[in-house]
């Protein structure tokens, strides 16, 4: 029987809504500290409400082009770090030996590339130029099964994803998570999430 897919509600500003994902059955939050993102959030503000978090759900930190400087002083809050950047495999691999290391690739990437980064996880997302995830633009699902299929790595499949998509994703694809951040948001605010688009997108992914 194969496991029930996980899923990571990315984009995180406040504890609200991260109370709300977990309480919805989230497996995983996304906190993007890029300064260059519209859900920007600074480490200092968010760490007090989201260190009581540990345990409950893995806290993930996104970073876009960190030094390996920048990426250390990090990991000590999150259970995981994912590089949604130009990262090389050779930074991503000396990260990982501190911690947990996700790499966001394009779905045009190259799948057997995607073991040089020697990450725990791969999130495959939307290829979109000169943007760094949160686009709202859906993947081409076949090429992500493909790519899929074709890596040894567990697989988060990310781009466009939303309640009334999910479903029909995840048959396609058969990610080993999905993760999710405009199409679980408040109308017109990308900082806010919407309660109930999160539960519905939970029971969608999870019905499958």
């Amino acid at each position: 029987m194969n496991a029930p897919v996980q899923i990571k509600i990315c984009g995180i500003t406040n504890a609200a809504d991260a109370e709300a994902a977990i309480h919805a059955g989230a497996d995983a939050l996304g906190f993007n500290l890029w300064a260059g993102s519209r859900r920007h959030v600074r480490l200092e503000e968010i760490e007090p409400w989201i260190a009581p978090l540990a345990g409950q759900v893995l806290r993930v930190a996104v970073l876009v082009n960190p030094s390996l400087e920048e990426i250390r002083r990090v990991q000590g809050f999150f259970d995981a770090i994912q590089l949604h950047g130009q990262e090389t495999p050779g930074l991503c691999a000396i990260a990982s030996g501190s911690g947990s290391v996700w790499k966001a690739l394009p779905v045009s990437a190259d799948p057997g590339a995607a073991d040089a980064y020697n990450a725990q996880a791969i999130v495959v997302d939307s290829a979109v130029p000169g943007a760094f995830g949160g686009t709202g633009v859906l993947i081409d699902l076949d090429a992500a099964a493909r790519f899929i299929q074709a890596c040894d790595t567990p697989v988060w499949l990310s781009g466009g994803l939303a309640p009334d998509n999910v479903a029909a994703a995840v048959e396609v694809a058969r990610p080993y998570g999905v993760d999710v951040a405009s199409g679980v948001e408040a109308p017109g605010d990308p900082r806010r999430k919407d309660t109930g688009r999160i539960r519905a997108f939970v029971a969608a992914a999870r019905g499958v």
